[in-house]
């Protein structure tokens, strides 16, 4: 009766502790959906780059800004649950003068989810369309864009190591 007692207790543990299973943690430094990267250049030198000075960025419907101010590169997330994301880009946003002005982005793309596992979930990638992958136009009232040109370095937005998009102003 012992020795079938101690087969039981034997089985019912081995049965515990064989239904464990690992933790679902995603670890740190697992890739995720990365940002649009945006270096901006000279308009008169394509070669050099360009400090902009109070930059403040917004996302239409977000209730805050990006405040971005003496930098030459930023970085931008995409909506995943749509194949657009709008932005209002303001330089020299601190300023009274006539010099404030606003240029409307408009960033087309696809998104491809790629699946990472059960504890990361998803991450996305993008593809900027190269027709007309950015679309700038202007607030009602104001006259001229600020930005010059924009430049499509990089289509695939895949990582952030790369630059995406070069902006001349």
């Amino acid at each position: 009766m012992k020795k079938s007692l101690m087969i039981f207790f034997l089985l019912i543990t081995t049965c515990f502790f064989s239904s464990c299973e690992k933790d679902d943690i995603c670890a740190d430094g697992t890739p995720t959906t990365p940002r649009l990267i945006i270096e901006f250049y000279s308009k008169d030198n394509s070669t050099v780059r360009k400090l902009v000075a109070n930059l403040k960025i917004q996302g239409e419907g977000a209730a805050t800004t990006l405040d971005f101010n003496q930098v030459d590169t930023i970085e931008l997330p995409l909506k995943t649950n749509e194949n657009f994301t709008n932005y209002s880009f303001n330089i020299n946003s601190t300023a009274t003068t006539a010099a404030n002005n606003t240029d409307l982005l408009q960033f087309n793309y696809i998104v491809n989810d790629i699946y990472v596992s059960r504890a990361c979930g998803f991450k996305s990638f993008f593809n900027l369309n190269l027709a007309n992958g950015v679309v700038k136009t202007n607030p009602d009232g104001d006259s001229e864009f600020w930005i010059e040109n924009i430049e499509i370095i990089k289509s695939n937005v895949e990582t952030e190591e790369d630059v995406h998009i070069k902006m001349y102003f």
